[in-house]
């Protein structure tokens, strides 16, 4: 079983694509767009350009992305992502971008599972943990 995140930027998937790319690093390893639909009449005009479903890998690990309805109001609310690092420099490069146009939850700080752990809420209201794990 694989369970996997499905976010729905609602009009501004390729926008948050490019930004994860400078980010984190992300790759976009298959994308279609709304124009390729099997059901063409489904379409909204003005949507055809928009993403209809890409995947996209960051490290070990798959996203699914969409623009859903492009209804101008993503919600994402009531789970976080989270990137856990071997590298504390990683884990603070790593959240500098995340902030980049995004609200700092809570500063990155030594907890008591992590040496470095900090939430951030990124420009597209994605909700992010990000920590080095701690030593074995």
């Amino acid at each position: 079983m694989l369970v996997e995140p499905y976010l729905f930027f609602e009009g501004r998937c390729e926008e948050a694509l490019e930004f994860y790319r400078r980010a984190l690093g992300a790759e976009v390893t298959f994308l279609m767009r709304y124009r390729e639909s099997p059901d063409p009449a489904s379409i909204r005009p003005g949507m055809e350009e928009k993403v209809m479903h890409a995947n996209v890998r960051i490290g070990n690990s798959t996203l699914m992305v969409s623009d859903g309805l492009c209804s101008g109001r993503a919600s994402f609310s009531g789970f976080s992502l989270t990137i856990a690092l071997a590298e504390e420099a990683e884990t603070r490069r790593l959240f500098g971008a995340l902030s980049e146009g995004g609200k700092v939850e809570m500063p990155l700080a030594e907890t008591f599972w992590s040496p470095c752990f900090g939430m951030v809420t990124d420009r597209f209201g994605v909700s992010w943990m990000v920590m080095t794990e701690a030593p074995e």
